[in-house]
């Protein structure tokens, strides 16, 4: 996966919208660690509900057939907390944010019978059609 670091650490410093300190052990049979050791890419990722106050992230591993994704297990304080942060999560990808802007889109089009992209100039992007939508 290809990242800029400097945007990433920008990225980093800026004010969180959610922040914690949770349990975690990565994919790595008795990898627990106590320090970040990195960022985890949350595209296609799969957000589990496992053991009361625990759920998982499931990371798609592009490029390895034996092992096609990496499971991260995190132990939130409360149930509730649990919840939040799997709420969070599943709101987080590029994927809920494009089929929300689709979404408002057609919503504010039919009030106003305009196309709030126009303005833009990128009503035309195939990111940005309804036939791009997958059931």
């Amino acid at each position: 996966m290809r990242y800029n670091e400097k945007e990433l650490q920008a990225l980093s410093r800026q004010p969180a919208e959610m922040a914690a300190e949770l349990g975690m052990r990565g994919p790595k049979k008795g990898s627990d660690e106590a320090e970040p050791v990195g960022a985890l890419l949350l595209e296609r990722c799969r957000v589990v509900r496992e053991e009361p106050g625990t759920f998982s992230i499931s990371v798609p591993s592009p490029g390895f057939i034996e092992d096609p994704e990496r499971k991260y297990h995190f132990e939130c304080s409360s149930e509730e907390q649990c919840q939040e942060w799997m709420e969070a999560l599943r709101r987080a990808s590029y994927e809920f944010m494009r089929r929300s802007l689709i979404f408002y889109r057609n919503e504010i089009r039919k009030v106003t019978g305009k196309d709030p992209l126009e303005q833009f100039g990128i009503s035309e992007e195939a990111r940005f059609q309804l036939s791009g939508l997958q059931a």
